[in-house]
């Protein structure tokens, strides 16, 4: 009995990063709880309610929201073996989502950029999930209501706070135009908030139940907790475009970059140089800069058409885009806006196949270096990351 109980304790597991704790830390996790507190040190120093300066704007929306869209060509449409893998996809999904987009606008605009809202929060919400799956994925042993509460808080995290917003309209920002969302009875809010603190309690009982186990996983909790965080405070207590823009984009656009980068160079180092985009690699440590300068590029190429034909609303920061003509004509911005949206509504729903485990199951075995399990279940999915 003695040397049972003297017998040292099994040692915790490794914890699940997906490059390292530096990288996963600095890039993966914490851009969300670092906007987020800066939001909130605006608000409590009362510029909450500051405008989006149009530096910000150019920071923010080109460098970062728009930029991220583009990083899924790294994965897709520039690595010659997802091309064939792909094909069908790379085809068909631009070429539908136009079409989608044509007829939608040319029933009615408004119809169009409701679609194209809501198909945005499904994708940003559904990024978080994705990244909860990757860091959990060393957990099918512990009991299914661990991994079930987990879900529903990941999914809380995000849904209530969207619940807020549907419910408190309008609020002092939007999505991407005013009037994008539909408005929803204030009483479900009010119903629906203390389900909100159960549910985060819930998951702080069982992460400390956990604990005691030493099964703790650091960098779940961290995306779990500081999704939380980001998606509460860039919602409920933005007080304007800025805190609003400033959680939202980072948060979301920052740790997809930085897993496109992490997969890219695990792929080139798969590949032979002959196959890869360069042949000493994109995303060496020296040469990442080059790869999310493109995707910067490309952003700042597509904002300058929808400035210079569209909004016309920040043409000082896109030199050139200014002689370009202001379509007015509802049968030319029937065509026109689709087109101009195609990048962001292709990255959508390519991002919704590339990373699911059932249907290619060979990117886990680029990122972690090792196969799937025989039967594992879409939990295992990347399920959309972003």
């Amino acid at each position: 009995m003695n040397a049972v109980a003297n017998a040292p304790r099994p040692a915790p597991p490794a914890q699940p990063w997906i490059h390292t704790p530096a990288v996963d830390g600095a890039f993966l996790l914490a851009p969300g709880p670092l906007a987020a507190l800066l939001a909130l040190w605006l608000i409590g120093s009362g510029r909450g309610a500051a405008p989006l300066e149009p530096w910000m704007w150019f920071g923010l929306i080109v460098g970062v929201d728009v930029a991220h869209v583009y990083a899924t060509l790294y994965r897709t449409y520039l690595d010659a073996e997802e091309r064939r893998r792909l094909s069908s996809w790379l085809v068909g999904a631009p070429l539908a989502t136009w079409v989608a987009g044509v007829l939608l606008y040319a029933w009615r605009p408004a119809a169009f950029w409701h679609a194209l809202a809501y198909a945005a929060v499904f994708h940003f919400v559904r990024q978080q999930y994705g990244f909860l799956m990757l860091y959990g994925r060393a957990e099918r042993d512990l009991p299914a209501w661990c991994r079930h509460l987990d879900r529903a808080t990941i999914y809380g995290a995000t849904l209530f706070p969207l619940l807020y917003w549907h419910t408190h309209l309008p609020r002092p920002y939007a999505w991407l135009i005013d009037g994008d969302f539909f408005a929803l009875p204030p009483g479900l809010w009010r119903g629906a908030a203390p389900l909100y603190g159960l549910l985060v309690l819930a998951y702080l009982g069982k992460e400390a139940w956990l604990a005691a186990r030493r099964r703790g996983n650091l960098p779940r909790n961290a995306l779990v907790l500081g999704t939380l965080l980001s998606w509460y405070v860039g919602i409920v207590l933005a007080e304007g475009d800025l805190g609003f823009t400033l959680v939202n984009v980072l948060a979301h656009g920052i740790p997809y970059m930085a897993l496109s980068c992490i997969y890219g160079a695990r792929r080139e180092a798969q590949l032979v140089p002959a196959r890869r985009l360069l042949r000493d690699g994109l995303f060496t440590r020296r040469r990442v800069v080059l790869a999310l300068g493109l995707l910067v590029a490309l952003a700042f190429l597509e904002e300058g058409l929808w400035d210079g034909f569209v909004w016309r609303e920040h043409l000082p920061w896109f030199p050139g885009f200014a002689a370009l003509p202001a379509i007015d004509d509802r049968a030319l911005l029937t065509l026109l806006v689709p087109l101009l949206a195609l990048p962001q509504m292709t990255h959508y729903v390519l991002d919704g196949v590339i990373w699911r485990l059932r249907a290619q199951p060979a990117w886990r075995t680029t990122l972690f270096g090792s196969a799937p399990q025989a039967g594992a279940s879409a939990a295992h999915d990347m399920a959309g990351a972003t």
